[in-house]
């Protein structure tokens, strides 16, 4: 899973002051993709500005009723509404929030077509990454940050039960969020149909499948990276023309999502640039 490093607080001087500015900096960076107040927040939806979700003050007192019409456009667009506690919008917010806050997205979401494009563009057979249940923006920014690196054309995750691009996703991404094109879709399992029928080939990472460099990967492809919880959903997996495995020889059973894809990437990365790999070893 992802960490961040703690800030050192100096305790004297200038060095403190600067300390102080910096913790002040992150703080308000951290939550720089948060739309706060019912107008600013119905303009955002109004203008289409891309939105991960609407977070409403819990209340017993049927004030969210005020809030209505809000959130209806937000459910017509799709966008996820959810109730949290007065403390944490609050936390969030600052306190200046009206009951409503949203988060919006720190990058424009493209479309698959565009990721074929791209394909096209380069001359190579489609290569996408497909996210089934990401919810830990440290591990998307970490994935795209490898299928950047490995080559791929795009990544895809679902609009619900998963984390979208947050500015903790696009830290993490170290910059390859300016470079990959992310797609959301409304269900995971619907999408890997439809690449089948484009011609790709779908592989999830999972356990109990083909050892990870046991195929031909080298045409068009895709590969899906499960939750960290529950992995890849029965539904995406016997709807995947197969499974890709890696060898566990420690006493855990599994490996942080967004390792597990960067290995099987990489594995796609050689074998579609003709490395020749010494495959002499037992994997069994």
């Amino acid at each position: 899973m992802g960490f961040q490093n703690g800030k050192e607080r100096r305790v004297s001087g200038h060095g403190r002051e600067q300390g102080e500015r910096d913790e002040r900096t992150e703080r308000t960076e951290r939550h720089s993709d948060l739309i706060t107040g019912r107008n600013a927040v119905t303009e955002a939806l109004r203008s289409g500005r891309p939105i991960e979700s609407i977070l409403t003050a819990r209340a017993s007192d049927g004030s969210q009723r005020s809030l209505g019409q809000l959130i209806a456009m937000a459910k017509e667009r799709g966008i996820p509404v959810k109730e949290v506690s007065p403390a944490r919008l609050d936390a969030m917010c600052g306190g200046s929030h009206q009951g409503v806050a949203a988060l919006a997205a720190v990058h424009e979401y493209a479309g698959i077509e565009d990721m074929f494009a791209l394909a096209q563009e380069r001359g190579e057979p489609p290569f996408l990454i497909l996210c089934d249940g990401i919810e830990d923006p440290h591990n998307l920014g970490a994935i795209l940050r490898s299928a950047e690196a490995a080559g791929a054309h795009g990544v895809i995750i679902p609009k619900r039960r998963a984390v979208g691009l947050t500015w903790a996703v696009g830290k993490s991404s170290a910059g390859a969020l300016e470079y990959v094109p992310v797609a959301r879709v409304a269900n995971i399992a619907a999408c890997v149909e439809e690449l089948k029928k484009k011609g790709l080939w779908v592989y999830c990472a999972d356990m109990d499948g083909t050892p990870w460099c046991g195929g031909d990967l080298t045409g068009g492809i895709a590969l899906v990276i499960g939750g960290e919880d529950s992995g890849v959903s029965r539904l995406v997996k016997e709807t995947c023309d197969g499974v890709l495995s890696l060898p566990m020889r420690g006493k855990i059973n599994s490996l942080n999502a967004s390792v597990a894809g960067a290995i099987v990437m990489y594995e796609i990365a050689r074998q579609r640039s003709g490395i020749i790999a010494n495959n002499s070893f037992d994997i069994s």
